[in-house]
């Protein structure tokens, strides 16, 4: 059986770090022991084993009043355990990446910034009955909009076109350009089990059917599942996760409860009145037992970069009634206090730092590094030959880790254009002289100091 359908969203709610899609957790035995590679994550043991203690202290619900500081040299994968911690709560459970930087460059005033950042890391749970699409991926096909009279011009993509198959059923659908980037964002291949929501458009990445699963290097950061049953097209019930910052937009916007599923783009602040409104909208759903609460994961890079207000705020935060779990992430050792005279370690006031069970990440060994870069070119469908993977091996040893990461797409872009399909090493020496690296370029900016503009 066979048709075709077209999906036309109301909008769309999720959206994942596909540089971290391979993440499915921390890679952790029964007994909390890192195994050397396993779910998406290679090395970083300790790093892991403590990260998976604070996970079994969240579930045991005796968590509140701290937070977590990843403290390491660059490079050394504290996005990667920060994102795995999220997955280990459970596949629904709110992510919300901020740089420190972000918080200074927006109209918004920096406390309204976190403070919503917060709320988006706060779930409520709900179970309903929805008309989904779901199947295993025989054929994806996206479109690709070139802009006019620009060579390789690229606009994005202007949708795309998919079969889905059950064990009972084939449907071929279209679907939208927002559809297509969810698509292209989970890195969907033939093979992938995915539900689409046919309301929202919302897509998830289930795993990949057993028969079609391909295995590189013995490493497979999605589970391996079945082909579903039945039709393709089918209402079943499903788990939607609202986060409070959602209530709050609804609430601020006065719109029907259930029309949040819709979609949102506000970019005014939302009051304190709006906000408790949506806390006692939240209690009495808890209470009514139609929903439950998600603590999902705030995580902050770079925090180094926040001043005093903002730490403060964040301390407040980690005692309030509804508190995600905090995560800082810093590459710094003794630096000063933003908008301070004061040095303190990692840049953070010491009363922050008594809150914070601190993980540190050391340096990638070299049979670390390679495993790194297989898993992330079978991720982003990018062969190599040994001689590629070996000369990656090492820049990523002598320069950095995500330098010799990002070689590897236009490499293969160069491999291809000479008619091959597998990356040598003589396109990835091409393009790494096309490309600089921050050593090489802090070098150069050094060498023609006197002609740069300061």
């Amino acid at each position: 059986m066979s048709s075709i359908e077209e999906i036309r969203p109301g909008g769309i709610r999720e959206r994942r770090i596909s540089a971290h899609s391979h993440i499915k957790g921390l890679g952790l035995d029964e007994k909390g022991k890192a195994k050397k590679i396993a779910d998406g994550l290679v090395g970083q043991e300790e790093a892991r084993e403590a990260a998976g203690v604070i996970v079994q202290i969240v579930k045991e619900g005796k968590f509140a009043g701290r937070g977590i500081l990843l403290a390491g040299p660059p490079g050394t994968g504290k996005t990667a355990i920060a994102i795995a911690i999220a997955r280990e709560l459970g596949e629904d459970t709110p992510f919300v990446s901020l740089n420190a930087a972000e918080i200074y460059s927006v109209e918004k005033k920096k406390t309204e910034v976190m403070m919503q950042a917060l709320r988006q890391a706060i779930g409520m749970r709900i179970k309903e009955r929805r008309t989904v699409y779901e199947g295993v991926v025989t054929e994806f096909r996206p479109k690709v909009r070139k802009a006019r009279g620009v060579a390789y011009g690229y606009l994005g993509f202007g949708g795309s076109e998919l079969t889905l198959e059950t064990q009972d059923d084939s449907l071929k659908i279209s679907v939208g350009p927002e559809i297509t980037e969810q698509l292209m964002s989970l890195n969907i291949k033939v093979g992938d089990v995915i539900v689409i929501d046919a309301e929202t458009g919302t897509v998830r990445k289930i795993g990949k059917v057993k028969s079609k699963a391909k295995k590189i290097y013995d490493v497979e950061p999605y589970r391996e599942v079945q082909i579903p049953s039945g039709s393709v097209k089918k209402t079943k019930e499903i788990i939607r996760v609202l986060t409070l910052h959602d209530v709050d937009l609804y609430h601020a916007a006065e719109r029907t409860f259930f029309s949040f599923f819709g979609v949102f783009g506000t970019e005014r602040e939302i009051s304190d009145e709006i906000r408790k409104k949506t806390d006692e909208t939240v209690k009495k759903l808890v209470d009514e037992g139609r929903a439950e609460l998600v603590q999902g994961v705030l995580f902050i890079d770079d925090a180094h970069l926040l001043d005093l207000e903002a730490f403060s705020f964040l301390t407040k935060a980690m005692e309030s009634e509804f508190s995600p779990i905090i995560i800082l992430a810093t590459n710094r050792g003794m630096v000063r206090i933003r908008g301070t005279d004061i040095k303190a370690p990692h840049g953070m006031p010491r009363d922050l730092l008594d809150r914070l069970l601190i993980i540190p990440t050391r340096p990638y060994s070299e049979d670390e590094l390679r495993d790194i870069i297989m898993i992330r070119a079978d991720e982003e469908d990018v062969p190599l030959e040994d001689s590629a993977l070996e000369l990656l091996t090492k820049i990523a040893l002598d320069r950095s880790l995500r330098y010799a990461l990002q070689l590897m797409e236009p490499a293969k872009i160069v491999a291809l254009k000479k008619g091959r399909h597998k990356v040598a090493a003589e396109d990835v020496k091409e393009v790494s002289k096309l490309f600089t690296d921050v050593k090489t370029s802090m070098e150069m900016v050094e060498k023609y100091e006197n002609l740069l503009v300061s």
